[in-house]
């Protein structure tokens, strides 16, 4: 398992043999962890990641437990 590296930002172009796409927006897109890839807030393995580049977002309560990391650009929520 690697631990995501996102000292210099999220790009999913260095990871994308390890993701699925679950769903995209102009500025939102929604992974699915195939890759074993490790949360870089707790060094644990996830399920899922939200990346936001937009300023504002509202969520609906991610089931069990969730960490957040915040690059300069964007907003990456981990649900465990």
């Amino acid at each position: 398992m690697a631990r995501l590296d996102v000292s210099d930002g999220f790009d999913v172009h260095e990871y994308r043999e390890g993701f699925k796409l679950r769903k995209e927006t102009r500025r939102t897109m929604q992974l699915e962890n195939r890759g074993s890839f490790e949360c870089p807030a707790c060094g644990k393995p996830f399920e899922e990641l939200f990346v936001s580049e937009k300023r504002t977002n509202t969520f609906q309560s991610p089931p069990g437990p969730f960490c957040l990391v915040r690059t300069d650009d964007q907003l990456l929520l981990f649900t465990h």
